[in-house]
């Protein structure tokens, strides 16, 4: 017996206990504040955070209410060129439409032109993972290894730049707008760059590295369904040309939903549109190139002003208003709840 309790003391020692030390670090003992829940500080709280809410909610709402916003679809004024579209082998006809609208009242400020799309689903998993990020940023990569088939290269082998049914998919209708005014059209100006983030155009896209663009992406061809190659997106400036063309990433940037608006071009505020677009007559001329028929899609052109915070949705403030009017409601159901037990607790007492 005391051969064995000397065997188990040394094998106790070979392998000393695991317990944590006795301090009051690893004890969990170190002093700490215990909130005290008294139904004051409950009620108290519920009630702040649904009045806080209720009031950020409701001026969320107003702001939204007070942009200025005009929406008008030209899908079906379109018809033509639409019936046009439906045909791939008429991709190099060009096709162009009118759509007249009035705008009642000036619309002050800067004002922003969006086009969208009804019924156009970037959220498919395969279709948000088709393209290649170190393609966009101008590094020389084998697109064959990326997740852009079966939009990577031609049959003859030549790479496309940029690869991915993201890119290929671009909306490439053109729209101008003008103002009809004393029977003379004077065509508003629009600014098409400086649309995009700060972080796009110096962190997520860049152009290869060369002394022109045509010699950077020599080699490449265009996505089948562009009409022009990447380096010539913008003939107008050439700063605006390429992984760094301020149309392509702002299209680069999926939608969560079917239903979406992107930024297309920004009214210069010159001349007569100094203050903005006066009220008066105006014209959409549309070079119309994006089918939407196949899906059941739908095209809009949206002229819109912002506020201070963003433009014409109310979603978040209604998120205000609902969580605010939850909080409050609560806390009403809880003074309730706990009059009641007072009442019960001093009827008892008696």
């Amino acid at each position: 017996m005391k051969n064995k309790t000397s065997f188990l003391l040394q094998e106790g020692e070979a392998h000393p206990s695991r317990c944590p030390d006795n301090s009051a670090f690893k004890q969990q003992k170190l002093p700490a504040w215990k909130p005290q829940l008294t139904i004051a500080t409950v009620l108290s709280s519920f009630f702040l955070t649904g009045m806080f809410c209720l009031a950020v909610g409701i001026c969320l709402i107003l702001a939204a209410n007070s942009v200025r916003e005009i929406q008008i679809d030209y899908s079906d004024k379109c018809s033509d060129c639409s019936k046009l579209r439906e045909n791939s082998s008429n991709w190099n006809k060009e096709c162009h439409c009118s759509v007249n609208f009035t705008i009642k009242e000036d619309i002050l400020g800067d004002v922003f032109m969006y086009y969208g799309l009804q019924n156009f689903y970037q959220n498919h998993r395969r279709y948000m993972m088709s393209r290649s990020d170190p393609q966009l940023l101008g590094r020389k990569v084998n697109i064959q290894r990326s997740y852009c088939a079966p939009f990577t290269t031609y049959q003859n082998g030549t790479p496309m730049a940029p690869c991915g049914a993201i890119a290929n998919s671009i909306f490439n209708d053109t729209i101008d707008l003008f103002y009809n005014h004393n029977s003379s059209v004077i065509q508003v100006p629009l600014l098409k760059t400086g649309n995009s983030w700060w972080t796009d155009k110096n962190v997520k896209f860049r152009n290869p590295k060369s002394y022109n663009l045509s010699s950077a992406f020599a080699g490449t061809a265009r996505p089948p369904y562009w009409q022009k190659p990447v380096y010539l997106l913008d003939e107008e400036d050439e700063r605006n040309n390429g992984y760094v063309n301020d149309d392509l990433i702002i299209w680069m940037r999926v939608s969560a939903f079917s239903t979406f608006r992107n930024l297309y071009r920004r009214v210069k505020r010159i001349r007569q549109f100094a203050d903005g677009l006066p009220a008066g007559n105006y014209t959409f001329r549309i070079s119309y190139n994006f089918p939407v028929t196949k899906f059941k899609g739908r095209k809009h052109v949206i002229l819109s002003t912002v506020v201070w915070s963003g433009g014409s949705n109310p979603f978040l403030g209604i998120a205000y208003v609902v969580c605010g009017t939850a909080a409050t409601v609560t806390g009403f159901i809880i003074t309730a709840i706990h009059l009641k037990l007072r009442k019960k607790k001093t009827c008892f007492e008696k």
